[in-house]
């Protein structure tokens, strides 16, 4: 009787101790929770109140203020970067920046529908079973080792970004590359390699890995050409209207795939090495060689009625968005399907509104494809009925609403900028301390202040803000503008360190599989490369392919 109750003294003991630590532990992460949080607004409150720097408008601190509090609070809160993003909301108002109008305005932008409209038909995709077919067909052909996944889908998402937008390429991929990571999970389970709880364990560095890959893959097809993102075309047009009247050759898409084409590739290999570094290999993933997925695709049988629906509504969606602006391959020039659209109405007598081209994007195709998704029939069930291929319940329970606040915050603080004129302070702050510094030097500091701004602004904001004031830059210390204008809107697109740097850092980071310090961490790497490579690619290529030299005119 003594032993016993002695034993069960001690385990009462134990237990009161385990509580208690517990509730230390508790009490630990709460407090560095506080403090941060403290500490956030502490800094925000300090920088709001020192004194301005000449030609810096108050609105332009405070939002300056804001966006420090926003970056370190979404760092330090990583279960709440949506609640974090709703900062501008409360904030711009009230300390004066914009009006709260305005601010509700950016978390209904159009891109935050084509998110919406990307994230149904990936649901679509997923709730007929798509995605397993096509994670299968792929895994079979490329292997399942962790680096060949990683690069076979570090080149897909690249190669479709140079023709689709960053955006859409990512919307695209993503629920495949989930369905593949899930199935690898399942044949390892299957196949006896690993129980449940340690393939989960085990498949985290990978699923960072893939993740992240495809976001900044996509980032790094989109500067390749003229039209995989809209920064590019924004160089264009502001250069074909202030420089080409002055007598500079027009930036042609053969000069620019030239340059690019070559530095997307060398910056894909460098988010490769960085993904792919200290990846481990996944115990045992040998013993189930390419047959075995072969054999899974095999029982899967024919394609069903509701898969072969949602993989049309899939391509569909996929060609109008390659088809979003014109295309030029070589001497064919493809309209675009607003254009096409429009023509089309005309030519069936049917009265069209003035410029009905300009009114439509790819959030009009990502919401008409994922409305469509509610009237498709998908397959028939035991009862004889046959559901819909997206239902309202699926949509409500399973997008990722939090995410879509993040864009909203990324845009509400664009548009800060631009408005407040905190981005042309800061770039005509660099044009003044950069007078008399060498072109090289010049070109390093456009690379680095454009890197380091694209992490908390849209970059078409960046670029639509900065190109003018690097142009006249440019014209003043007398070299040609293309010098620092293309540097300037490539750095725009190589934001990979913050959720919103890009629209697709904000995606994967919505999944809730990559943890915020993961995309720090790595992005961090790849901002320093980034630098360097269009640096160096800007000062010992730049001027052969486009005849520049650095004080005369291009050829």
């Amino acid at each position: 009787m003594l032993v016993v109750r002695g034993r069960q003294e001690c385990l009462s003991c134990c237990s009161e101790l385990g509580a208690s630590t517990n509730e230390r532990l508790s009490l630990n992460r709460i407090s560095a929770t506080t403090w941060a949080t403290l500490g956030a607004i502490l800094i925000g409150v300090v920088l709001s109140l020192l004194p301005a720097p000449e030609g810096l408008p108050i609105a332009a601190q405070r939002t300056a203020a804001v966006s420090v509090v926003m970056a370190i609070l979404w760092i330090a809160l990583p279960d709440n970067i949506p609640a974090v993003s709703l900062i501008p909301l409360a904030a711009y108002p009230l300390l004066g920046i914009a009006g709260a109008k305005k601010v509700c305005l950016a978390y209904a932008d159009s891109n935050v529908f084509l998110y919406l409209g990307g994230f149904i038909i990936a649901l679509a995709i997923e709730g007929q079973g798509l995605h397993r077919r096509i994670s299968l067909h792929i895994i079979s052909r490329i292997g399942s080792q962790p680096r060949q996944i990683v690069f076979g889908f570090l080149l897909a998402t690249a190669l479709i970004s140079m023709w689709i937008s960053n955006t859409a390429t990512t919307l695209l991929m993503l629920p495949i590359a989930l369905a593949l990571l899930d199935t690898l999970a399942d044949s390892l389970v299957a196949a006896g390699v690993m129980t449940r709880e340690e393939v989960t364990e085990k498949l985290k560095p990978l699923t960072i890995a893939v993740l992240l890959g495809i976001a900044y893959a996509a980032s790094c097809g989109g500067f390749a050409t003229m039209v995989g993102t809209p920064t590019n075309p924004v160089l264009r047009g502001y250069w074909e209207k202030e420089f080409v009247p002055q007598g500079y050759a027009p930036i042609s898409s053969s000069q620019w795939m030239i340059l690019c084409v070559p530095l997307s590739l060398l910056m894909l290999a460098a988010v490769g090495w960085v993904m792919t570094w200290r990846l481990p290999e996944l115990p045992g993933v040998e013993r189930i060689g390419r047959q075995f997925f072969r054999d899974q695709l095999r029982e899967l049988g024919s394609m069903r009625t509701g898969e072969r629906n949602v993989l049309i509504v899939f391509l569909i969606t996929a060609g109008l968005w390659i088809l979003a602006q014109p295309l030029e391959i070589g001497p064919v020039k493809i309209p675009s399907w607003p254009q096409m659209f429009e023509t089309g109405l005309r030519a069936c007598g049917v009265e069209v509104v003035k410029d009905l081209s300009k009114m439509l994007d790819e959030a009009t195709v990502a919401m008409t494809m994922a409305l469509l998704l509610f009237l498709l029939p998908g397959d028939r069930n035991k009862d004889g009925n046959t559901p819909r291929l997206a239902t309202w319940d699926l949509v409500e329970k399973k997008i990722p609403w939090g995410v879509l606040l993040l864009f909203g915050g990324g845009f509400a603080m664009a548009d800060a900028f631009k408005e407040t004129r905190l981005s042309e302070w800061i770039g005509t702050y660099f044009a003044q301390h950069m007078q008399g510094a060498p072109t090289w030097v010049l070109i390093v500091g456009v690379c680095a202040t454009l890197t380091l701004m694209t992490e908390f602004t849209s970059n078409v904001a960046t670029a639509n803000t900065l190109l003018p004031v690097l142009g006249a830059t440019a014209v003043g210390l007398n070299i040609d503008p293309r010098l620092l204008l293309i540097p300037a809107t490539i750095s725009a697109s190589c934001g990979f360190m913050m959720p919103v740097g890009t629209p697709p850092n904000a995606i994967v980071i919505g999944t809730g599989r990559v943890p915020v310090r993961s995309m720090l961490k790595y992005g961090l790497f790849l901002d320093l490369i980034g630098i360097v490579f269009v640096s160096a690619a800007t000062i010992w290529f730049l001027g052969p392919v486009f005849g520049i030299s650095t004080t005369g005119r291009g050829r």
